[in-house]
Order: structure tokens, then C-alpha cells, then sequence
């Protein structure tokens, strides 16, 4: 078990005062049997009424309505959770589905519905022929879970990392063309490549836990802001987590918040104001993600 603290601040700066619109905050994981939330405070300025609602997937959302006008909006979050991460990154995937091409159960087929879909055009193939090549013969028999970590690290390797706080991503034709993106683009990409070979896959914002940061050794990217993944349906299994920024599965030194079946559906802040586009000056994101040591038995 991990018990972590994470705290999020996001700062947007104006040069003068402005009105905002509602802002939406997707900052609370749900509880689950491999998560546990302990704590939950938002602190919001200038001072905002927050009502809270469970989106389309079930994501906790909340929502700031402000009163009055300010050059500065702060929202910051902090939870402690407790974190029961899988102790084996081995996949108990059900023996149909341990080689590629398999097909889901038609039972479950309607519900994964848009997850198995490709969102985003191809039109040259490009993304598919990448994604061909960690298939056997083409469309053979290739191992399921061996094709998941060899397209999860090459998006690490062949790629550069870059930080970009502006909304939006990069699609995966765009992607291709510049060869640098963020976890998101990342996460995308992968999404739509492992769609490719009809496999279902969604989009999860969160936190990353570096140990590096408790006096640990690790070699991660993309602690200190907010983190994107890929989960992959797998019968059997279920929905398994997938870092292609760190060539990662398991999803040990993750800390999901929201899932969604697209990166627009699970952006951590949003909102508007009301003024000019020179009002705005900056936006800051800082997140840091904390191992809690506990003394005693904690069962």
C-alpha cells in the first residue's frame, strides 16, 4: 500500500480585474478497491459557490461560480489517499484474448461502444502502419501483452517530451509530423494506435508519484504538473493502466482522477472571462505528489 498527498495549484494571472465564467475542476478520485480516499480539500480565490455533480463516465466534477472580479484566480487542491497497486505487472488476460486479433464478448461490446472507435483521420495510414509493425505477419498472432508494452515504450523512445500547459493536443498524424508532445499527445496517440487493431482504449488525467522526489531513485517524466495515460480494456484483466511517457504498465506511481473516452472530456481546470485577450498574462501549474510514511498497523 502507498499513502500519498497531492497537492495541485493552478494560478491564472490577469492584468487587471476580470469576470470569470463557471469554472469546471476535475480534482477528486473516486474510491475504489485500489484506491482509497482519505481527505479532500479545494481552497478557491476570489471566493466562488461550488457545487459538485458525477459527469457521463463518472468522474467527480466540480464547478466554481464567482460573484465577483479579480486579477488573480487560484484554485488549489490537495487528498491523501491510500494506493493498492497491482503487485505483478503480469496480465491474467482470459486465454481468447492473449493474441491479437481477438473479439470482445458480444455482451460487453455496446458498452465499450466509442472506446474501440478511432476518433481522429488517418488518411494516409500513417498511424496504422507505425502501429503495424509490433504485429506479427501483419495481422497475426501476436501476443497481446507483448504488443502493449512494445508500443508503450516505443512512443517513449521515438519521441521527445516536451512541457505545454495550453489546452488542447496534438493529433497523431500531428504528432508523427513534429516528433515532440506532451503525456497527453502521448496518451492519445497510443490510444488511437492500439484502436487500430481493434482494441478499447480510454484516456486517464491524473497525478504521477516520483519517488526521486522522497529521496528515491527513479528516471520518470512528467512529475510536478498533471499526468496523462492510457487504459486498455483486456478481458479478464479489465482496464489496464499504460504510461507511454515512461514506457510504463501496471500503473504503479499513478494516481488517476478522471477517465474519459477522449482528452477533452478529462481536462483537470476549464473555465472562461469575461476581457480581452491581452488581460491575460499567465497561467501557472504546480503539482506535487508526496509518499506519507505511517507508523504503526495500518490494517
Amino acid at each position: 500500500m502507498q499513502r500519498l498527498t497531492v497537492e495541485h495549484t493552478t494560478t491564472y494571472r490577469y492584468a487587471r480585474p476580470v469576470t470569470f465564467g463557471p469554472h469546471r475542476m476535475m480534482f477528486r478520485p473516486r474510491d475504489s478497491h485500489d484506491l482509497r480516499l482519505l481527505d479532500a480539500t479545494i481552497v478557491v480565490s476570489p471566493q466562488a459557490e461550488t457545487r459538485w455533480y458525477h459527469d457521463v463516465f463518472g468522474n467527480s466534477v466540480a464547478v466554481a461560480t464567482f460573484a465577483e472580479p479579480a486579477d488573480t484566480l487560484h484554485l488549489q487542491s490537495r487528498i491523501v489517499i491510500d494506493r493498492f497497486p497491482l503487485d505483478t505487472t503480469d496480465f491474467p488476460i482470459e486465454p481468447y484474448a492473449r493474441s491479437i486479433p481477438f473479439s470482445y464478448p458480444a455482451s460487453e461490446v455496446p458498452d465499450l461502444g466509442r472506446t474501440i472507435e478511432r476518433h481522429y483521420t488517418d488518411p494516409e495510414r500513417r498511424v496504422t502502419e507505425w502501429t503495424r509493425r509490433f504485429l506479427v505477419g501483419g495481422m497475426g498472432q501476436t501476443d497481446t501483452e507483448d504488443f502493449l508494452i512494445n508500443v508503450t515504450r516505443a512512443i517513449r523512445d521515438e519521441f521527445t517530451y516536451e512541457t505545454r500547459y495550453e489546452e488542447g493536443v496534438k493529433g497523431p498524424v500531428d504528432l508523427l509530423n513534429s516528433g515532440t508532445g506532451t503525456c497527453r499527445d502521448y496518451a492519445l496517440f497510443m490510444m488511437e494506435a492500439v484502436r487500430s487493431v481493434g482494441l478499447a482504449a480510454r484516456f486517464v488525467s491524473g497525478y504521477l508519484y516520483d519517488p526521486a522526489l522522497d529521496g528515491g531513485v527513479s528516471d520518470l517524466v512528467g512529475a510536478g504538473s498533471t499526468h496523462a495515460w492510457v487504459q486498455v480494456y483486456l478481458p479478464g484483466a479489465g482496464w489496464m493502466e499504460f504510461d507511454p511517457t515512461n514506457g510504463a504498465h501496471g500503473g504503479y506511481n499513478l494516481v488517476p482522477i478522471a477517465v474519459a473516452r477522449e482528452p477533452a472530456q478529462a481536462i483537470p481546470v476549464s473555465g472562461t472571462f469575461d476581457g480581452t485577450p491581452d488581460d491575460f498574462l499567465s497561467l501557472e501549474v504546480d503539482v506535487s505528489v508526496h509518499a506519507v510514511q505511517m507508523l504503526g498497523n495500518t490494517a
